[in-house]
């Protein structure tokens, strides 16, 4: 088998493992409010990383077409259309886009070190954010202090432990020689 037909091969199997795993976040859930807490977050920011931005696009519409389409990848078990116009509809919106992001990190230099997966890390969960609090606005009719009091400032802690491991196992892969591409 050619090289580069086994490097695709392996971004096949790397897009249907990380969407997989996204999936699997949703069920490592601690609910504290309208928003609960998940481990999704890791593995959105770890597919950047790992997959750069066009596969872990790719990637992430994936994982909300597999929600939306009726298995139950969504948090608490959930699937269905009706998510995506709920009060997290926004932050699976918020999946793609910081999935890009970090995915930009290592667009042109897949070797990512501390700093630029910091820098890109916290756009990323910003725009996350960022699309999470409009659409919890707009659905639960409620003001932008309280969105931001009760869809991000609780897991921002949270985010910064998550941001720091996806850096940390992106690095390890790559150390190891576990990504060929």
């Amino acid at each position: 088998m050619p090289d580069a037909s086994f490097s695709s091969m392996h971004k096949l199997v790397w897009t249907a493992l990380l969407a997989a795993l996204t999936g699997v976040g949703a069920y490592l859930e601690f609910p504290i409010g309208p928003v609960p807490f998940s481990m999704q977050t890791f593995f959105v920011l770890l597919t950047g990383f790992v997959l750069g931005p066009g596969q872990a696009a790719l990637c992430m519409l994936l994982y909300i077409a597999a929600g939306t389409i009726g298995l139950p990848v969504f948090v608490k078990g959930g699937s269905g259309f009706a998510h995506l116009m709920g009060p997290t509809g926004g932050y699976l919106a918020g999946f793609l886009a910081a999935a890009v992001i970090c995915g930009l990190a290592v667009r042109k230099n897949r070797d990512l070190s501390w700093m630029r997966g910091i820098v890109f890390g916290i756009a990323a969960v910003a725009a996350l954010y960022a699309l999470g609090v409009l659409r919890l606005m707009s659905a639960l009719d409620i003001d932008p202090a309280k969105a931001l009091a009760v869809g991000v400032v609780p897991f921002l802690p949270g985010s910064a432990l998550k941001l720091a491991a996806a850096v940390a196992c992106c690095r390890y892969l790559r150390k190891r020689r576990l990504l060929p591409f």
